[in-house]
């Protein structure tokens, strides 16, 4: 399946399957989502019972690594459970997640999920690149983020500057996503992103906690005054999908507090098959 250009391995495993692979989906995702010598995906998700939810996610990025939270991730899977589900096409589900129970509403191939209120938010951060000095944006949206606001997307180095991003001190032990965002000259309520994803080890055509992260620092940093406000931002992908994203906001004492945050765009179910493990030709 495919969320605004993210696309995933999806996997429902019964008890035996579950026993079988339950020790090496790490290695199962290594394999399965590599572009040349697999099938090729940006993650493997696995859909477990769950006491809480429909279905319980766990994410592991197209290197093996497992990630708590993947907005477009979790989006997939909601189509998901609402297809194999006698409700069919529309309904609601819930996607119970390392970063909590999220709710999905379904109707075709949109899906809106309530997002993990966001944590660490950061305006101005300071850092050192190449002997240059930037500010950057920070936040947590379920997994970490940076956002650098820049005036021309189609001039930025993402897999070089992202990586070095990623990867400085600054944002260490875990290391951060990277969001280039360039502001729609026409609209105030619209940006346009590029992400280098932490996991995929490169640029992707979509990422919806990225998206998120963007949407929410471009607002707070254009335009909103701090006083309580609801605030609906759309985000054009590098893949040319739209995301949109909305919340509430308030600035206490200084500090942003941001809550009641949707995601919300397409979903495509691209196939549906059978694949052995491990790959063949692999030991």
């Amino acid at each position: 399946m495919a969320g605004t250009g993210n696309d995933f391995l999806i996997v429902k495993p019964d008890a035996r399957l579950r026993r079988r692979l339950g020790r090496h989906w790490s290695a199962a995702a290594r394999e399965w989502c590599d572009r040349r010598l697999g099938v090729g995906a940006d993650g493997l998700l696995v859909v477990e019972p769950s006491r809480r939810a429909d279905g319980r996610m766990r994410i592991f990025n197209a290197d093996g690594s497992e990630a708590d939270m993947c907005g477009n991730g979790a989006r997939c899977v909601a189509r998901y459970l609402i297809s194999a589900s006698p409700r069919g096409m529309r309904g609601q589900a819930m996607v119970d997640t390392c970063a909590g129970v999220l709710r999905a509403q379904v109707d075709g191939d949109q899906v809106a999920i309530t997002m993990p209120a966001p944590r660490h938010l950061r305006v101005g951060v300071p850092v050192t690149l190449r002997g240059r000095r930037l500010r950057v944006h920070a936040i947590n949206t379920g997994v970490p983020h940076v956002v650098v606001p820049v005036a021309s997307l189609s001039r930025m180095d993402v897999a070089s500057l992202g990586r070095q991003l990623r990867f400085h001190p600054a944002f260490q032990p875990a290391g951060t996503n990277v969001n280039f965002i360039e502001a729609d000259a026409r609209r105030s309520d619209c940006v346009k992103i590029r992400t280098y994803e932490r996991g995929v080890e490169g640029e992707t055509l979509a990422c919806g906690t990225g998206a998120t992260a963007s949407a929410i620092l471009y607002a707070v940093t254009n335009g909103m005054n701090g006083a309580p406000a609801r605030r609906r931002v759309e985000v054009e992908t590098h893949g040319g999908d739209t995301l949109a994203i909305s919340f509430a906001a308030r600035q206490c004492a200084g500090v942003w507090q941001v809550s009641d945050v949707v995601l919300e765009g397409a979903v495509r179910w691209i196939c549906q098959g059978v694949v052995p493990w491990p790959l063949k030709g692999r030991t």
